[in-house]
């Protein structure tokens, strides 16, 4: 047994384990979050078993961390939920298949329209002001219309 861990305790895991949760929640990526669980259940292994050696201690922790996130990241990765609105964040998805009437004329297939307090980037076939379009599609940062 040596010295050192005598000296680290159960409370010194249970500490880090609040140190990267606190992480987990200024730097939010998943990943400080499950290496906390497992410093967590470090902790109850050592206050369970406390003359785990702490070679055995970090080595456990490592691969618990490790397991832990490949778990999660799978258990994550498969149950990403469905949703009624999948184009939720797909900006400009929710004017397909609405009209609007032209702010500006259409020239050279490229102009701009005013939706709300936006104002998009719009492709198709050359029309004067005042005409009345349709859009068809979105791609990338420009909506598709086509004339009525």
């Amino acid at each position: 047994m040596s010295e050192i861990s005598t000296v680290i305790t159960y409370w010194h895991w249970w500490i880090l384990a609040a140190i990267l949760l606190v992480l987990e929640l200024l730097v939010p990526a998943t990943f400080f979050l499950w290496s906390g669980i497992a410093a967590i259940g470090i902790g109850l292994l050592l206050w369970l078993f406390p003359y785990l050696m702490l070679e055995y201690q970090v080595l456990i922790f490592s691969i618990a961390s490790v397991i832990s996130v490949f778990v999660a990241h799978h258990y994550l990765a498969k149950s990403s939920a469905q949703t009624d609105r999948p184009d939720l964040n797909q900006r400009g998805t929710e004017y397909i298949g609405q009209i609007f009437t032209l702010d500006t004329p259409i020239v050279n297939r490229r102009s701009r329209l005013n939706i709300g307090d936006g104002s998009w980037n719009i492709e198709g076939p050359d029309c004067p002001t005042g005409t009345k379009v349709k859009i068809i599609a979105v791609e990338n940062t420009h909506l598709k219309v086509e004339p009525l």
